[in-house]
């Protein structure tokens, strides 16, 4: 199969577009074809080896964790899934080797889930750890009708869904951005206000009592602020700042799910959730894929396009 690999960490450079065996297919997982990849800072942090001390690491080294394909074969206990279903899945393992950026990937059966038919392909492979990002980030939030979330960074590859499904909650959501992602934000329901300094008055101006719960996708000061417009610490979450586990909020490392999969796909088909894909790339091209991901800058989601 095509891949796109490294051999040892590095930047862009150290990138290979290779050909590499089938991977193998064990008896509680899928083998799938896939057709779209979605590209995450994560990926290329790993490349860069910022996660080295957190993951083990066998090389030659695929990347990617998102995926949506059609399944080719399944293993011997696989009761989920036939060859011919089309899936989309978060396929994070225990270490890093046997990614998504390829033309097959064996994922096991508690990554997948089927994916949403009112999504286009390039949607499904965006869909999944940023999609469960927002949903696990909001659940561990406690968000529900009523409340006023501020989202930090909400017109970024998490932020624009956690918008979606906090509306799909029933909650108000105030969301930060640049002024030129202002009426994107408005399109997906929320309030939007710049970030940066000052922030916390312009939260204030509108929901002067401050805000029910907050979600950090940017890092930077946005726990900080948060903490002086949320009152209860418990329902501040980052996904970039530890230390807001010492203020008594979540720090929050998403996890692969099915179920979770299964109920953004459900919000997806009911119309209530949408991705917004602002490039693609062939899969030859991950190297500036990863490289637009890094300027940090992007509206919604980067996916490679598979076969």
């Amino acid at each position: 199969m095509k891949a796109i690999a490294i051999r040892r960490y590095g930047g862009p450079e150290v990138v290979e577009y290779l050909d590499l065996p089938d991977p193998k297919v064990g008896p509680d997982s899928v083998l799938v074809e896939v057709r779209a990849a979605g590209v995450n800072p994560v990926d290329w942090r790993i490349r860069d080896g910022g996660l080295a001390g957190l993951l083990d690491a066998h090389f030659p080294l695929v990347m990617g964790w998102d995926a949506a394909g059609v399944v080719r074969a399944v293993g011997g206990g696989v009761t989920e899934f036939a060859p011919g279903d089309e899936v989309y899945g978060y396929v994070r393992k225990d270490s890093v080797e046997h990614g998504t950026y390829a033309e097959l990937v064996a994922a096991p059966v508690r990554t997948l889930a089927r994916r949403p038919a009112a999504l286009d392909w390039a949607q499904s492979g965006g869909l999944p750890l940023a999609g469960l990002t927002a949903l696990q980030s909001l659940r561990a939030l406690r968000v529900r009708a009523g409340d006023t979330v501020l989202v930090h960074a909400a017109a970024g590859g998490v932020g624009h869904l956690a918008v979606q499904i906090a509306r799909a909650f029933g909650a108000r959501v105030i969301g930060t951005a640049g002024v030129r992602n202002h009426d994107y934000l408005r399109g997906l329901g929320a309030e939007p206000v710049a970030h940066g300094e000052g922030l916390a008055e312009r939260v204030r101006a509108l929901a002067p009592g401050g805000v029910d719960a907050a979600l950090d996708l940017v890092g930077g000061g946005a726990v900080d602020v948060s903490a002086t417009l949320v009152a209860d610490p418990s329902r501040i979450a980052s996904v970039t700042d530890y230390r807001v586990k010492a203020l008594g909020g979540h720090y929050v490392w998403v996890r692969p799910d099915a179920a979770g999969l299964g109920e953004l796909a459900a919000l997806a088909d009911d119309g209530r959730l949408t991705v917004t894909v602002a490039s693609t790339f062939p899969l030859a091209q991950a190297g500036s894929a990863q490289a637009l991901s890094a300027e940090g800058r992007t509206r919604g989601k980067i996916v490679l396009l598979v076969g």
